[in-house]
């Protein structure tokens, strides 16, 4: 599933590329025509993301809300310009303008798409936006609505703090509050958008190990201190992947380490998918459990051997 530092990215993209331009939308698998007719030929005024949400905001006081839940992506191509057409030297002609592709999701991959501009849509595309040179296809979200900006701000409301835009003490502070007033225990409250904006998967379980957090307790036994410097290591993260579009999350690594991690996904993570893999720190045999439905990754003995009292 997409994490927050991805969305962020995606935002950017769309603030870089797509606002201030009226966009063309559609629906090519048919599932969002109406919401996609309400939208096109309008200007694309703002483009933002609190976790794992994207917002964009288009003239007439209308609002694209969409989560890409854990199959969703975007693939946005670009016009490169005009390419020769393949043949012999005596037949050579101008060819179609051609794209390059940039899929991002849950990983991110550049494409050299090789293929006339606009491409045609491959798939099931809920929804297109187009400009005249870029295109931006969106496949197999979990929401992807027209809202008003009133229903978009109850959105927001609902969700919890985002580093990145709740900055200072003031996200700080109501993670702090919102963590220490429930009783579950840390490893899902980690992952509950309600509490703390972004944190998927990945995430979840390499702050618990960075911090050695025993997943399985209670949030609200932890003392405030601890749920301070799990905020500022998140915000850290966050700001992290979003500069370089990977989860980096080990802090053991000499400069050629970090650089080889950020191109081998192996390497950057202390306990993800590291199941029955020695821990980086100890030796021991990283465990894998279900918390929530959702895999969990831990080492047993510098987690749940460490307990912390209030």
């Amino acid at each position: 599933m997409p994490e927050g530092h991805t969305v962020h990215r995606i935002a950017e993209l769309f603030r870089d590329h797509f606002v201030g331009h009226s966009l063309e939308a559609s629906s090519p698998q048919g599932r969002f025509r109406e919401g996609a007719a309400l939208i096109s030929g309008s200007h694309l005024e703002r483009s933002e993301a609190r976790g794992k949400q994207l917002f964009l905001y288009f003239e007439a006081e209308r609002v694209v809300r969409v989560h890409l839940g854990i199959y969703g992506a975007w693939d946005v191509t670009t016009l490169q310009g005009q390419s020769v057409r393949a043949g012999s030297a005596q037949t050579l002609s101008l060819g179609a303008p051609r794209a390059a592709r940039r899929r991002l999701g849950e990983t991110e991959s550049l494409l050299d798409a090789d293929e006339p501009f606009p491409p045609a849509p491959r798939g099931a595309v809920r929804l297109r936006l187009e400009t005249p040179d870029m295109v931006a296809d969106l496949r197999g979200p979990t929401a992807c609505e027209v809202l008003t900006l009133e229903e978009s701000a109850a959105v927001e409301a609902r969700l919890g703090p985002d580093p990145l835009l709740d900055k200072g003490v003031r996200g700080q502070r109501e993670f702090v509050r919102r963590a220490g007033n429930t009783a579950r225990p840390i490893g899902v409250v980690l992952m509950d958008q309600a509490v703390v904006s972004g944190i998927g998967n990945v995430y979840r379980a390499e702050l618990l190990f960075r911090h050695r957090l025993d997943p399985y307790q209670p949030a609200s036994s932890l003392p405030e201190e601890v749920l301070v410097e799990i905020w500022k290591d998140w915000a850290s993260l966050l700001a992290d992947g979003v500069k370089t579009g990977v989860m980096m999350t080990r802090n053991d690594l000499d400069s050629a380490g970090r650089k080889r991690a950020l191109r081998v996904a192996k390497d950057r993570y202390f306990v993800y998918k590291r199941e029955g893999l020695p821990c980086r720190v100890c030796g021991t045999h990283v465990q894998m459990a279900l918390m929530a439905t959702r895999k969990l990754y831990f080492c047993p003995q510098c987690q749940l051997s460490k307990k912390v009292s209030s």
